[in-house]
């Protein structure tokens, strides 16, 4: 077990707008006009929003990309080693989730240094929220494949998938997968979540094949979540041999009847369709 050190500098993983400006919160602003250094996404980004906040760059803004993490990770735990306050943000949301920033994260933290956040806005927890499905329990799967191959392995791995599962997706493949998942989901409901927090936001809910069939209509712009409905509960075999009993035995079928038929129709052993058989006929007191 390793704790952080004190007397020591902090990595701090700032959360910055998706789409609104005004969703940077005064703990955020303050953390990034005060950092001594600022690795970002693409400092190009990072500089309006530096400007419509007010904040002086003053030569601190670093670039911190997927192709460059693993190196600057090493001179990011010097710096926080000599006391620096290191700020990461990347372009919008939240650092680290489908963005750059993990490696990095986890380089401070086996250090022994100190990680710490200014939490925000998040597209994966905006879309979620508004999605009206369930929210309790979910699964966030980044990208989408392109290759075929792949996508169809993904999407096979979403067929007994329970959770609500939550991605992003390009908007030129939007379309196209709406109508690979409405093939294989039917009539599972999801949610288009596309430019949140931006003046053209636009969610769109309904069947996968609703949905598909209204974008197939309309041109696709902008950052797109998409949040598809987890797949309906299995029934256990207990579960289904009851079932099966329970509808035989209302139409006054005898229970030796009755196990004998739904053991032969579900392919159980006797003796399993007849204790559930017992437990049903306990539960009625007969």
């Amino acid at each position: 077990m390793q704790e952080p050190t004190g007397g020591q500098g902090e990595f701090v993983v700032v959360a910055t707008p998706i789409g609104n400006l005004e969703d940077l919160s005064p703990r955020a602003r303050s953390v990034l006009a005060s950092a001594d250094i600022v690795y970002c996404e693409d400092t190009r980004r990072t500089r309006v929003l530096f400007s419509a906040c007010g904040i002086t760059p003053r030569g601190r803004l670093r670039s911190l990309r997927e192709h460059n993490e693993m190196a600057e990770s090493v001179e990011v735990v010097e710096r926080v080693s000599a006391g620096a306050v290191v700020a990461l943000v990347s372009d919008a949301g939240t650092p680290g989730i489908s963005d750059p920033g993990r490696r990095v994260v986890a380089a401070v933290a086996q250090a022994g240094l100190r990680v710490s956040t200014t939490p925000g806005p998040s597209a994966v927890v905006a879309a979620l929220s508004i999605s009206g499905l369930d929210t309790e329990r979910f699964v966030m799967e980044g990208f989408v494949p392109r290759r075929a191959g792949e996508r169809r392995a993904r999407f096979s791995q979403w067929t007994t998938e329970a959770r609500t599962i939550v991605f992003y997706e390009s908007p030129q493949r939007l379309v196209a997968t709406l109508g690979e998942l409405a093939d294989q989901f039917g009539e599972r409901r999801v949610v288009v979540a596309r430019e949140l927090t931006k003046f053209h936001e636009q969610v769109v809910r309904g069947s996968l094949a609703e949905v598909a069939t209204y974008w197939a209509e309309g041109d696709v712009r902008g950052e797109v979540v998409v949040v598809l409905e987890g797949a309906a509960p299995v029934a256990t075999p207990d579960e289904a041999v009851r079932d099966a009993l329970e509808r035989r035995l209302a139409t006054g079928e005898t229970v030796r009847d009755a196990v004998s038929a739904v053991a032969e129709e579900l392919r159980v052993a006797h003796r399993i369709a007849y204790d559930v058989a017992l437990r049903i006929r306990s539960e009625r007191g007969a």
